[in-house]
């Protein structure tokens, strides 16, 4: 299986230009600046960092939907950003099927993430990100590449914007022997995914190579609780992806999520492990 579909990687989901992001952006920064305000004195009146506010307002970043509504409050807009905000149908970088789960990331309280497949796209090394796009067939171009990336990595500001969001992965040992890219791009990878464990907000949880019991045999999870603590799951296939909001499902979701905790290495015994593949390149 290719990368996970948030950065659209096919010729037939491509997004559409950022050109309404970037509308959008222009918009807010106007109203912004006619009642007076730099980016970092109106970033606590909206909730947000100022880098958060920056993005938004450089056509780079989908606005969450509180931003939205607090911008058309604060700065009196008359329906005028909220109405820029209907416009947005997509997030630049991001395919389609994956545009409403990213959105509900950006204000999640807790996600919890069982991969089985690749590193998933929070925990990618730039050079990790890069070698899955350059193994897509159909094949991209240099352009749809750096976009993807810079998608990516964009996303990634996650972890560290959102501190008081708890991120929990469980990741299977073999994505670390495959090698994928080769020692250069593995070193990279597990570097970066050690440095992100070093948070305190990110857990990661390896599962061994020998298991005889396993409640991942389904495939990859995700979880999310929302701000008002409804819980969403997500799953997908190759060219599609599916979010779950009956909670019937998202509580078999979580049954098997909560056992492959208990069937992982510890949060330190995995980080152990991962220093030991490292240094075994």
């Amino acid at each position: 299986m290719g990368p996970e579909p948030e950065p659209s990687t096919r010729t037939g989901s491509e997004p559409e230009p950022s050109e309404s992001l970037r509308i959008f952006g222009t918009v807010v920064k106007g109203f912004r600046k006619r009642a007076g305000l730099t980016q970092e004195q109106y970033a606590p009146m909206v909730r947000y960092s100022a880098p958060t506010v920056s993005s938004i307002e450089q056509g780079r970043r989908f606005p969450p939907l509180p931003y939205v509504e607090r911008s058309e409050t604060l700065l009196d807009a008359r329906g005028i950003i909220r109405s820029a905000a209907a416009q947005l149908t997509r997030r630049p970088g991001i395919a389609n099927w994956f545009r409403q789960w990213a959105q509900l990331e950006t204000e999640a309280i807790n996600l919890y993430t069982y991969e089985c497949r690749l590193v998933p796209g929070l925990l990618q090394s730039e050079a990790y990100a890069r070698t899955l796009f350059l193994n897509q067939l159909p094949m991209l171009g240099e352009e749809q590449i750096e976009r993807q990336l810079t998608a990516r990595m964009e996303r990634q500001q996650l972890l560290r914007e959102r501190i008081g969001t708890n991120y929990c992965f469980i990741l299977e040992e073999h994505l670390f022997l495959r090698r994928l890219g080769g020692a250069q791009v593995l070193r990279e990878a597990i570097d970066h995914v050690l440095d992100l464990a070093e948070l305190r907000n990110v857990e990661i949880q390896i599962i061994p190579q020998v298991r005889e019991s396993h409640a991942g045999m389904h495939g990859p999870i995700r979880l999310l609780e929302a701000p008002d603590h409804k819980w969403f799951g997500y799953s997908e296939g190759q060219e599609s992806g599916q979010l779950h909001v009956d909670p019937s499902v998202v509580s078999v979701l979580q049954m098997r999520y909560a056992k492959m905790r208990s069937q992982s290495h510890t949060p330190e015994e995995s980080v152990g492990l991962l220093r030991q593949m490292r240094g075994a390149l």
